[in-house]
């Protein structure tokens, strides 16, 4: 395969191998990252291929990715630390084990609900929720006003509540 096949065979399945990392992370970033990684190899055993078989080959190279990352040392490091960090938030003192897991599973409900939101909400609430950035620093981050950043956020904590008290229900 030349280059010229490669760049065509990128362009293809971009998509799809992205949304094979990102479903098994759940993470944009992270799932562009790996979806890079997945192109690294493909690039580099290129010539391996079996003729006009790249979408399955890609997505067995994109799961195995994805897979090889979610099992490694340090994603489990970085899990186990973000885990603690949400286990010790503000709980009174004397909280037994249960206040902790309903802690921990309400912060990540929380979270879930966060990303699930759509645009122009979704970035504005992750920055300012889960990154604890200012408003003024997300203003101008997103290239918004202050006071249009201000809006999105009351907007995305209105629906936030009411997702999580239809969640309650």
């Amino acid at each position: 395969m030349n280059n010229e096949q490669f760049t065509q065979m990128v362009q293809q399945y971009e998509r799809l191998v992205y949304t094979i990392c990102y479903q098994f992370t759940k993470d944009h970033q992270l799932a562009q990252d790996l979806a890079q990684e997945t192109f690294l190899a493909a690039y580099s055993h290129r010539n391996d291929c079996p003729a006009d078989n790249y979408k399955p080959w890609l997505a067995r190279i994109a799961a195995n990715k994805a897979k090889d990352y979610l099992k490694s040392a340090y994603h489990r490091r970085v899990q186990a630390t973000e885990d603690d960090a949400m286990g010790t938030m503000a709980l009174p003192p004397g909280s037994g084990p249960e206040d902790v897991t309903i802690a921990k599973d309400s912060a990540l409900r929380i979270e879930q609900e966060i990303r699930a939101l759509k645009e122009p909400y979704h970035m504005v609430s992750v920055l300012f929720f889960l990154e604890e950035n200012s408003i003024d620093e997300i203003a101008q981050k997103l290239n918004r006003p202050p006071k249009t950043v201000h809006t999105q956020l009351y907007r995305a904590k209105q629906m936030l509540k009411n997702s999580l008290e239809r969640g309650m229900s």
